[in-house]
């Protein structure tokens, strides 16, 4: 099975074939939605949601410290304190999609 990844810049290219818009005004579109993301998703609250229909949920929500964590290299303890974690799951359509036989 093949890998790909893409970039911000694959992302925008495409926006811009499907628009008939130059790619450098697309390319800042996208990299400006991403950074408004980001800066909710940072935002010091203990339960943040973006949700985009029809594409799926990203959340941020907080996790319990964890005083007896094991390094697994040198099997010392230690201790993790409470963050912040993300989560993201996939709307009805995303699901849909990925569920189909290869």
């Amino acid at each position: 099975m093949k890998k790909k990844n893409y970039t911000k810049k694959e992302i925008a290219k495409q926006v811009a074939g499907r628009l008939d818009l130059p790619t450098s005004k697309t390319h800042e579109v996208v990299a400006e939605t991403f950074n408004v993301m980001r800066e909710m998703m940072s935002e010091d609250r203990d339960i943040t949601r973006i949700e985009l229909r029809n594409f799926g949920t990203f959340s941020v929500k907080p996790a319990k410290a964890k005083p007896r964590a094991r390094n697994p290299r040198t099997n010392e303890e230690v201790y993790v304190p409470p963050h912040r974690k993300s989560h993201f799951k996939p709307g009805k359509l995303l699901k849909s999609s990925l569920r189909k036989p290869l």
